[in-house]
Order: C-alpha cells, then structure tokens, then sequence
C-alpha cells in the first residue's frame, strides 16, 4: 500500500549540527528507503544574522537529507527553555501548520518524531483535516513529565489525549504514557541498527590506527556528557581502572560535565585524545568495532540507540536497570545490569568484566544474535511503523 507522509521533527540533522537525533533521521530514511513518499517538516528557530545562533538564520528553506526533502520554518523558541518551553510549543502550534499548508497538499499520516512540540504542535492541523497524527516517544518526555512546567505538562497531556497513536520505543514508557493519560493508544516499536554497517572484522587495523594495542581491553562510552547519563558514577570508577590494561572512550554530543570527564580521564593516566566532542557516525561505528564493552550508567532511558549499536557490533553492555534497558540486555547474556547511582556496584562489575575478555566476546556474540532475532533493525523498524500508518488509512 502506498501512503503520502508528512513528518514533524525538531529535533533532526541539519546544517548546524548534523549529529544531533541522528536516530529520527534514520527512522524517517528507513521509511523512505521503504516506499513510502515523504517529507519532513523540521522546524527551526528565528534566529539574528549575528551571535551565537546566527547560523541557524543561513539555513535554507529546504533541502535534501538523505532521501527525502526538509523543510525549515521558523518559530519562536526562546530561553531558558524552562521559562518559556510552553510559549515555543504554542509558536509551532501556531506557524509550522501554517507554512504546511501553504506547501504540501494534506497528507495520509503526519508523524511526529517526539511528542512535544512535534506532535503537539501538528494536532489541530490533523484535527481539521480528519488525518491520523502518529507520534513517537524516545524517552526524554516522558520519564521528565514531573519536571516540566504545568503548562508543558498540560499540552503533553493534550497531544497524547488527541493523537492517533503513541508509538514508544519501549514497553516501560508505554506504561508510563498510560499513567500520565490513561486510555492513551500505545504500541512498543523499537529501533535498532544495522550489523552490515560496523567494520567488526577490521578490528585490529583499527586498533592499529589509533594506537591500542591488542591485549588491551577497550570500553566505550557514547552519549551526553551530563549527570543524567551516570557519568559522575563512571569518572569515579577510573581511579580504580589500570591505564595499562583498559582504554577508556568517551563519545559525547553534548554536556555540563566535558571538561570534568576531561580533568579526570588526564588525572588518572587515561588519554585525552580519546575524548571524543560530535563525532561523525562513521567514525563512531569503526570505534564500536574495537570496543570490547559499553558502559551506559543512565538514571533514566528509553531504548538507547547506543545498546542497539553495541549489539551490532559484537559488543557486550553494561548498563543501569532503568527504563527499556531490561528489555535490551539479557543480564548475565549479553552484558550486566546495575542499579542507577550505585558508583560500588558499577565499579564492582565494570572491573570484574575488563578482567574477562572472553567473556566478553562470548557476551557480544550473543547480544548480535539477540538483536537479529528480535528484528531490532533499522528495515524491520520501517515495516513496524508502516503497518501501523496503513491500518490508519485503510
């Protein structure tokens, strides 16, 4: 069956960063790569041809990104965003259906790759047109609904009440959608990675190149460089690792705690030239080849794209018993898992599994197999969210 879509997104690869959400751009390719015809709506702030966001003000009206087309109208998105997140939902609310219906005609589906402001902000448009609003929840949203302001909690509330469907990327925040809104429709469509795409027999070339020699073991870490992702617990844990037989990597597009992870990697004899700041994917994928764990302490998740990643790519995980975790990692199979904010127990587990690299391959192997059968791929994703839109249309 073929169906005209319309995407809704802020946040999505552009110009000025074309790193960030790298996982909506791979949901809205899959689906494009699949059949489907569609364009993304990506809105972008108003920005001064001058200061620290003028870049945003050069970004064209639209372009191409991958394949399909973007298209950047404005709104107001002012800070700090604690104060006046409500005033930008209501300014995309209010100017991207606008400039929608200027351009497109209406739509089959709109897909909203987060709740709020995308789904949000297209819910009276598809209200008026009497077209199915499918939006996504990632995690972030929902498992900080508490400290959001009323009125963000208010049009939260609003879109999953109004929306078609909700479609999580893991059973706990379905949950947690229907305790925020009951009798809100959830269905569980996880994402995933694609094995093709990690140079996992290249290896030690790769090792080679930056320098790692063979009998060491290697731990990747990938994500924001914050509190929320347990990297204060990790830092603690380098005091007690041997620079001589662990190489630490620390991925992160973003974070408060840089500079910190900076101070102590240099502290306690690690390498600073493997801090990594907005990586390009490629460059990621070939350190996940090396890697023989990733460590991912988060206090709250949704399915981390980073796990999918390391399952991929032959790569035992350990992680915090928070969110979708559980549903990825099989304790004691394919990694382990510890309790959030627990730096002993992180650092208990973390040693004892450097200390065992068969182990640990047999771990990664096994998180590989575990992510082929479940269907935890990019294209089985696409074939997910497109047998939810056609049995909205049908």
């Amino acid at each position: 069956m073929s169906y005209r879509l319309l995407a809704s997104a802020v946040n999505h690869p552009d110009a000025v960063d074309p790193y960030v959400s790298l996982f909506n751009h791979r949901m809205l390719e899959s689906l494009a790569r699949s059949g489907v015809s569609l364009d993304a709506v990506v809105a972008r702030p108003f920005a001064p041809p001058v200061g620290p966001y003028s870049d945003y003000w050069h970004l064209p009206t639209s372009t191409r990104w991958g394949s399909y087309s973007v298209h950047h109208p404005r709104f107001t998105y002012l800070l700090p965003k604690r104060l006046f997140y409500a005033h930008a939902g209501d300014s995309f609310a209010a100017r991207v259906p606008r400039y929608v219906e200027r351009t497109f005609d209406v739509p089959d589906v709109v897909h909203a790759c987060d709740i709020y402001p995308d789904g949000y902000g297209m819910l009276r448009y598809c209200q008026r047109h009497d077209v199915p609003l499918f939006a996504v929840s990632h995690g972030v949203l929902l498992n900080t609904f508490a400290e959001a302001s009323e009125g963000v909690q208010e049009r939260i509330r609003e879109t999953l009440d109004g929306c078609t469907e909700l479609l999580c990327v893991s059973e706990a925040l379905a949950r947690r959608a229907e305790r925020i809104a009951p009798g809100v429709e959830t269905t569980v469509t996880a994402l995933g990675a694609d094995p093709e795409k990690f140079p996992v027999g290249n290896d030690d070339a790769i090792r080679r190149e930056f320098g790692i020699p063979r009998e060491k073991a290697v731990v990747l870490y990938v994500g924001h460089f914050t509190e929320r992702k347990g990297l204060g617990e990790l830092l603690e844990t380098l005091s007690s690792m041997d620079p001589e037989r662990v190489e630490f990597l620390f991925v992160g597009h973003g974070g408060e705690l840089r500079w910190d992870l900076q101070r102590a990697v240099a502290e306690h004899g690690f390498a600073n030239h493997h801090v990594y700041w907005r990586l390009d994917p490629i460059a990621v994928r070939r350190l996940f080849a090396i890697a023989d764990l990733l460590v991912l302490p988060s206090y709250a998740e949704g399915r981390p794209t980073a796990i999918y990643e390391a399952m991929a790519s032959d790569t035992a995980v350990l992680a915090s018993t928070v969110g979708g975790i559980p549903e990825q990692v099989v304790d004691g199979e394919t990694g382990r898992l510890v309790p959030p904010r627990d730096q002993a127990a992180l650092e208990a587990v973390l040693t004892d599994m450097v200390g065992d690299r068969t182990l640990l391959a047999e771990m990664g192997r096994a998180g590989r197999r575990r992510l082929v059968e479940q269907g935890w791929t990019w294209q089985a994703h696409a074939e997910r969210l497109r047998a939810r839109h056609e049995a909205a249309v049908r």
